[in-house]
């Protein structure tokens, strides 16, 4: 069984930064697809970057040239630095991880087995 807990969210103003954090414990193949989802408030849970088994870099258009993601494996440590952010960033961020090496449909929540149960992060204006 895999858990997965998330820590760096918080509150900033529009153009600052954040890293959050996903630690994994209990199966830690770091050879699978694992990333970050965010939920926006009254919205529906969208995906935001992921990495697949091979180092592949899946993200949203909305974050190209803001966000980046990285994989400490040995510390099974995967990180979202986040720069630039705007109000519309704004939500729950959730790690999740699937049984595949391969992301494939990497933005349908379905395909993802293990999740974490998030962190906030608010960007005000």
């Amino acid at each position: 069984q895999v858990q997965l807990l998330e820590s760096g969210g918080g509150s900033v103003q529009a153009g600052g930064s954040l890293r959050l954090s996903c630690t994994a414990s209990g199966d830690t193949d770091t050879r699978t697809c694992m990333g970050w989802f965010r939920q926006p408030p009254g919205k529906e849970r969208e995906g935001v970057y992921v990495i697949d088994g091979d180092g592949g870099h899946f993200f949203a258009s909305s974050v190209r040239g803001r966000f980046t993601l990285s994989r400490d494996n040995a510390a099974n440590i995967l990180y979202l630095q986040m720069d630039g952010l705007k109000p519309e960033d704004t939500g729950m961020y959730i790690c999740a991880r699937k049984r595949a090496r391969f992301c494939g449909r990497w933005t349908d929540p379905d395909d993802y087995t293990y999740w974490g149960r998030g962190t906030q992060v608010t960007v005000s204006s």
